[in-house]
């Protein structure tokens, strides 16, 4: 199975760093795909889908938008491409889970947990509600982020402290999501701290 994959450096590690049952083609801009491609794994910009002409799967790193807001096709899949979440062997996925997409799963390694269609998917949601809390901590000069990152890590037995995550996924992608969700619910609305650092 030929996969061909846009990635940044850290996310295409990650996919790597294990073996595979696939053959993996890194794309760059602009995509020139061959005939011998049959899934599509684009990690880097939801919103860029040259999947008009392309029949076989497409796993986008959707996020914060869901595929009816993308308007995606039936053949277009969604998952959690955040830094550190593509090395699990576990994949939560939104969309039609059909045969070849679980060739693909196999032949990546991979176990599909079927999740709904929803902005944050699962995991994603709640690792961003705990750096968003954890900011919230800062901003009320309870803790060091130092300290808080001992904390969780010991009182949880987190492998990465809600800071250390935010820095690993990036604040500007868990300040995305959480604007996302804020607007239905004002329990996601982002800490000024996580703004700030979004902003940096």
């Amino acid at each position: 199975m030929n996969i061909a994959i846009w990635a940044n450096d850290d996310q295409w590690n990650e996919l790597t760093s294990v073996p595979l049952n696939a053959q993996l083609t890194r794309l760059q801009m602009p995509f020139k795909l061959t005939s011998d491609v049959q899934v599509l794994l684009l990690l880097q910009d939801e919103s860029i889908l040259p999947v008009s002409s392309f029949a076989g799967p497409v796993i986008i790193n959707s996020v914060s938008k869901t595929l009816q807001e993308l308007n995606a096709p039936s053949n277009v899949l969604r998952i959690n491409g955040w830094n550190g979440f593509l090395a699990r062997n576990k994949w939560e996925i939104a969309g039609l889970i059909n045969e070849a997409v679980e060739e693909i799963s196999t032949a990546l390694g991979k176990q599909l947990i079927s999740v709904p269609d929803e902005p944050g998917l699962v995991s994603a949601r709640v690792i961003a509600m705990i750096v968003n809390e954890a900011y919230f901590t800062l901003e009320d000069q309870i803790s060091t982020k130092e300290e808080i990152d001992i904390a969780m890590k010991l009182g949880t037995n987190y492998p990465h402290g809600p800071f250390e995550w935010g820095d690993k996924i990036g604040t500007g992608s868990i300040y995305t999501l959480l604007k996302q969700l804020s607007t239905n619910d004002i329990k996601y609305t982002p800490a000024r701290l996580l703004k700030e650092a979004a902003t940096i």
